[in-house]
């Protein structure tokens, strides 16, 4: 006999969500409070050591996001500076998901500067930008500089550049 009721109180209840789900109910808000509200995303960031370990949750027009990722100083002395990171992103959107995995070193001192950028799309392609420069002074007004760029996507040619300069201040 209990069987019966609970079976009864089952489609009871499937018949009251079926119809309320054909009453299409739209609540419009007011012009105001749609120009004025606010970003709702949630961060996370936190240090350790020699880092940091951050992360972001949140939504814009593409749809919902989420990047995490972990950030290290590898050093900071005599040699320059040399830090490192790793990030991840997932996005969910109406035109579809993507997923990112990334990472880049960073080293500089007060002449020159150095970078390496790797990011790999999932099922998609991986690019890699590098970049390097560098100013050393010529004399008591002078300086000489270096910078150079390349940068390649799979699938596509390289792009690359350079540059030098000697600055003389009269």
């Amino acid at each position: 006999m209990q069987f019966i009721y609970v079976f009864a109180a089952v489609l009871v209840a499937v018949a009251a969500q079926h119809q309320d789900m054909e009453q299409e109910v739209y609540v419009s808000y007011p012009d105001w409070y749609i120009g004025h509200r606010e970003r709702r995303d949630v961060t996370f960031d936190h240090k350790t050591d020699n880092g940091r370990v951050f992360g972001t949750l949140g939504q814009n027009d593409n749809g919902l996001f989420g990047r995490g990722g972990y950030e290290h100083q590898f050093f900071n002395d005599n040699r320059g500076n040399l830090q490192g990171q790793v990030h991840g992103t997932r996005v969910l959107g109406p035109y579809g998901d993507s997923s990112h995995l990334g990472g880049g070193l960073k080293w500089s001192n007060p002449n020159a500067a150095a970078s390496l950028d790797v990011s790999k799309m999932i099922h998609g392609p991986t690019s890699y930008q590098a970049a390097a420069g560098g100013r050393w002074p010529v004399g008591k007004n002078g300086d000489f500089s270096l910078q150079g760029t390349y940068g390649k996507v799979s699938g596509m040619r390289p792009e690359y550049g350079g540059i030098g300069n000697f600055n003389y201040r009269w």
